[in-house]
């Protein structure tokens, strides 16, 4: 396989699997409550990050995606720790030493429980305007010398879906349609919101969005199961991908069940058309989304690891957004089998040099896995 000269390869994670849960985290509480296996350690970046940069950088990668943890910069309202402020330079001043070019990552999965909680999250425009605002605000003067580029949201639909509707993330709800809704229309608004800002200052901003190819579940064709799966499909593409997509390329953004709203700027906010991959999944018609193909086995995490997905991901994308830069920010795949792993990720490979040679402007690639098996899959 041949990649086009300036693709970049890359890779990133979470602050909670580098370094662990954050005290004052969101998901702090859950471990406490025993709801999740308590991690205040995560892979240990906090203490090796200097032998783990070195050790991307020997693999060939050149960017980074490293989230800038909320949580652990501003543990309780506006009181900042310093301690936190001095040892995030020094793993983006170490970022840079080893050569890799950081994309500093805003939110990623977790977020400040005073913030999530006390104040209401991104659902709350006043909070968002002003304890998102100035966060975004002092992330860009404390840190913006030593990034390269922002991604100021990671996965806003996949956080919400999480949160509000399967309840495996906090804050914990099943089916909370309005408040799924509430969630997803104020983290979208927080990304645009924080991009516009970020990109002030000369850095490339790209949007980290979920994409998640659905099909309707198996059902006898013809069957009102069928037919219901077909409609579930098309409302939780809209909700999913849609309103997204709408709003990126028309500036108006409406998450199915609320009222549009204006977002001019929001087609102008990202430099990079970013995009996730991890897997697929078939739709019943109550909204149930199950394991696909589903002839196929699920792995540990639940899901098939379907490689062919990325492509359909990659051209739905380019589909979307013609001739925009366009960027993997992130696919991953959980498996205790290190071969298979390998083969997934060599069939990733090919099909991004495919996607990067082909016409379709795919710029870069990045994985989010441990180093270990970056190194099984790089060629």
């Amino acid at each position: 396989m041949t990649f086009p000269e300036g693709f970049r390869f890359g890779s990133g994670a979470s602050g909670a699997a580098l370094e662990g849960t954050a005290p004052a985290a969101d998901l702090a509480r859950w471990e406490h409550e025993g709801r999740v296996p308590a991690d205040p350690e995560g892979a240990g970046f906090a203490a090796s990050f200097r032998d783990d940069l070195a050790r991307r950088a020997e693999l060939g990668l050149a960017d980074l995606r490293l989230t800038l943890e909320w949580a652990r910069l501003e543990p309780a309202e506006g009181k900042r720790d310093p301690q936190a402020v001095e040892h995030l330079r020094l793993v983006l001043e170490a970022s840079r030493d080893a050569g890799l070019q950081v994309w500093g990552c805003l939110h990623d999965g977790t977020l400040p429980g005073w913030f999530a909680h006390d104040e209401h999250g991104y659902a709350d425009a006043r909070s968002r305007g002003y304890f998102w605002a100035r966060h975004v605000e002092f992330v860009a003067e404390a840190f913006g010398d030593l990034v390269h580029g922002w991604v100021p949201v990671y996965e806003p639909s996949r956080w919400a879906l999480r949160g509000w509707i399967q309840g495996s993330r906090p804050p914990g709800r099943t089916d909370d349609a309005e408040g799924f809704a509430s969630a997803l229309e104020g983290a979208h608004l927080a990304s645009v919101e924080a991009a516009l800002r970020l990109r002030q200052d000369g850095h490339p901003v790209a949007s980290a969005q979920w994409v998640l190819p659905l099909f309707p579940a198996r059902a006898e064709p013809g069957s009102p199961a069928a037919a219901e799966a077909e409609a579930m499909v098309s409302v939780l593409d809209a909700t999913l991908w849609g309103c997204w997509r709408r709003m990126l390329a028309e500036g108006t953004l409406q998450v199915p069940g609320r009222p549009p709203v204006a977002a001019p700027d929001a087609r102008q906010a990202f430099d990079v058309i970013g995009i996730t991959y991890r897997h697929a999944a078939a739709v019943q018609g109550d909204g149930v989304l199950l394991p696909y193909p589903q002839t196929l086995a699920p792995g540990i995490d639940g899901q098939v690891a379907w490689v062919d997905g990325l492509e359909r991901a990659i051209a739905h994308t380019a589909d979307a957004f013609g001739d925009r830069p366009l960027l993997v920010a992130g696919l991953g795949l959980r498996s205790t089998d290190p071969d298979g792993a390998a083969q997934y990720a060599r069939d990733a490979l090919a099909i991004a040099a495919d996607a990067a040679s082909g016409g379709i402007g795919l710029q870069g690639l990045w994985w989010n896995a441990p180093v270990d098996v970056i190194a099984a899959s790089v060629p």
